[in-house]
């Protein structure tokens, strides 16, 4: 199941905290949909080393959808990278 959360009114470094906060809050075999207003580079070698896999886009100017699930979960439908 998808739980999201929208951090892009926050400034750094909260978007980040509250990400891996929800993270550890995931129950397992959900994934996480971020909303972003910036693309999150430094998140994502805490994402590998943690065991969680991610797919970024970026639909429109200032915006970033981040899906990120357990590295050993089937990706979420619609994400790119398995």
């Amino acid at each position: 199941m998808e739980q999201t959360i929208d951090v892009s009114t926050l400034e750094p470094p909260e978007p980040v905290e509250r990400i891996l906060d929800a993270l550890a809050d995931l129950p397992p075999g959900d994934w996480l949909r971020v909303t972003h207003r910036r693309d999150p580079v430094p998140l994502y070698g805490m994402l590998r080393d943690m065991g969680y896999r991610w797919d970024t886009r970026h639909p429109a100017p200032e915006q970033f959808e981040i899906l990120i699930w357990p590295a050993d979960m089937r990706a979420p439908d619609g994400a790119d990278r398995t």
